[in-house]
């Protein structure tokens, strides 16, 4: 905390964070796809809940203001890196663990500010047991109602409703390398890829814990910084930057993002 106060003029708040976000170029009406950290923001007065009020204040209810709020922590735990768990642990976290629950399940590894997003009044979050958004505003059920279990990141995915609704990405403190519309761009690109598969546990419409079995693309984004600075270099019309608060901001066009990637992973992954 410490850190923040010292990197930081003065207390920022949700008033200043709105006109930052307006002079940038954030507009009533527009379906906005946030990527945050908080602690890039400095001394926030509130913390989260001042960020999100200003996020909401800037697209307003004519708008649509769009999170990742993932819950990796349903994911296979045999793939876990950070940290891995011990194998024989595997079965027990399988089958003990709580099904997803939209309204319960806390986020995992997306920052503060999303984890704050989707506890608030009207905030409509997707079933996706793993790669779940939320949303507010105008379309905000229309974009997540539909999440498709297989393919959590691809053609049935929030992120492609974004995509057609033109949407801009918002990447508030944060760089390409988190940029999940990249992903979209995989399912987009025409190439041969893996698909992996893993059982989790979600509420069936009856109410009672349910496994599925969840199939998708093995995604990747250890490239995903590189396809973002290629982007910038090759459409810099198509970005925006400047700042909120202390923190580096940029606004992207989702589809121009979308489009470039899936011809870069064609041309540049194996």
């Amino acid at each position: 905390m410490q850190e923040r106060i010292d990197r930081t003029d003065e207390p920022v708040t949700s008033d200043r964070i709105a006109t930052d976000l307006a002079d940038l170029g954030v507009e009533p009406g527009d379906t906005l796809l946030v990527h945050s950290s908080l602690s890039s923001l400095g001394w926030v007065t509130g913390g989260a809940p001042a960020v999100v009020d200003a996020l909401m204040e800037a697209v307003s209810h004519e708008g649509t203001l769009v999170m990742p709020t993932h819950s990796t922590q349903y994911s296979d735990p045999e793939g876990w890196q950070n940290p891995p768990v011990p194998d024989d642990w595997e079965d027990t976290i399988r089958a003990e663990r709580p099904p997803y629950r939209p309204a319960v399940t806390p986020t995992w590894n997306v920052g503060a500010i999303p984890e704050c997003f989707r506890t608030y009044p009207d905030v409509h979050r997707s079933r996706h047991p793993t790669y779940s958004f939320a949303a507010w505003g105008a379309d905000a059920e229309a974009i997540v109602v539909d999440h498709s279990y297989p393919n959590g990141l691809g053609e049935e995915s929030p992120l492609a409703e974004v995509y057609d609704r033109d949407g801009t990405i918002l990447m508030l403190g944060t760089e390409f390398d988190t940029n999940t519309s990249f992903h979209l761009a995989e399912h987009r690109a025409d190439r041969e890829q893996e698909v992996s598969t893993h059982e989790t546990t979600v509420v069936g419409d009856d109410g009672d814990p349910k496994r599925i079995t969840l199939e998708h693309l093995s995604y990747d984004a250890d490239d995903f910084a590189d396809v973002g600075r290629d982007f910038e270099d090759g459409c810099p019309e198509a970005v925006t930057e400047g700042t909120v608060g202390p923190a580096d901001a940029n606004l992207v066009s989702q589809r121009a993002a979308v489009d470039y990637g899936a011809q870069w992973f064609e041309e540049n992954r194996e």
